[in-house]
């Protein structure tokens, strides 16, 4: 079995976890391709030394062969390794370095077990949508997917701006707001979820519309079928406006018209028998420390 491990920064507390994950996939003889500016941070930084058999710098040089892919870090990394990658026929797998993480979800004391039902092919494949962006006025991002949301935002004034929203030829809403997010399953539990958006399943074949502090009170969230591709246009007192996919952000001409749309290709992930959806909701958000519940 050869696996691909990826990653950014991880802290030196977390080094003993890392020891213990590459000495599993050692001593199980599984090859391992490991990402170089990772490998550069762990042995330059960390002063530990990584066991890998070869080495890849982004998509261009990456084994497609690899069975797995694993990103160690928080939910963050795991988008930069959607990114980086591109490879949307391998699954990827997040150990967590952090703290709070939903996509990151193999904790520091789950590492053996975790990779001891992933080697014994004990887990179930989750699929997740993407949304794909086209900016029509303008040239589009250089990989314009994002796995948890499209967000579009006042950036170069203080006033509120307009977004006029519609879902397959049909208006939804004229939006007064500091912004809008169109966000995945996925990206329901992201920065949608942090402005009072509404968690979905991820199998859950929906977009969540969620507005940013809108002037209008009684605006609130709303999910839509994914079957439609939603039409944003936005006015407003300034120039430009900031669009952002997952955590890169471009700001953009007012006169751009952007349309989202289910991607044609879902990325595949891993659901461990210990780990289903609905306690990793428990344990992420803490459902349930008061006794009383």
């Amino acid at each position: 079995m050869k696996v691909a491990v990826f990653g950014t920064l991880v802290s030196t507390d977390f080094i003993p976890v890392l020891d213990e994950f590459f000495q599993f996939l050692k001593k199980n003889k599984i090859e391992v391709q490991l990402f170089k500016p990772f490998c550069d941070f762990l042995v330059d930084e960390l002063n530990t030394t990584p066991y890998y058999a070869s080495l890849f710098n982004s998509f261009a040089d990456f084994d497609n062969d690899n069975s797995f892919i694993f990103s160690v870090g928080g939910d963050g990394t795991f988008l930069h390794s959607v990114l980086n990658i591109r490879n949307f026929n391998i699954p990827v797998i997040g150990v967590n370095s952090g703290r709070l993480g939903f996509l990151a979800d193999i904790s520091a004391d789950q590492i053996n077990d975790a990779l001891t039902n992933i080697l014994n092919h004990k887990y179930t494949t989750v699929e997740r949508s993407l949304l794909q962006v086209d900016f029509v006025g303008c040239k589009n991002m250089e990989f314009n997917y994002a796995l948890n949301e499209i967000t579009v935002s006042k950036t170069d004034t203080s006033s509120m701006i307009n977004i006029s929203v519609f879902v397959g030829s049909e208006l939804l809403n004229n939006y007064w707001a500091d912004g809008l997010i169109v966000s995945t399953p996925t990206g329901s539990t992201a920065y949608s979820l942090s402005v009072g958006g509404p968690i979905l399943t991820p199998d859950s074949e929906n977009f969540v519309i969620t507005p940013l502090a809108p002037h209008n009170l009684t605006v609130r969230p709303i999910v839509v079928p994914d079957k439609y591709e939603i039409t944003l246009k936005v006015k407003g007192r300034g120039t430009h406006f900031l669009t952002s996919l997952d955590f890169r952000s471009e700001a953009v001409e007012q006169a751009t018209i952007i349309k989202v749309k289910k991607a044609g290709f879902k990325l595949k992930t891993l659901q461990l028998p210990e780990q289903p959806f609905f306690n990793t909701l428990r344990n992420k958000l803490m459902w349930g420390i008061d006794k009383r519940n």
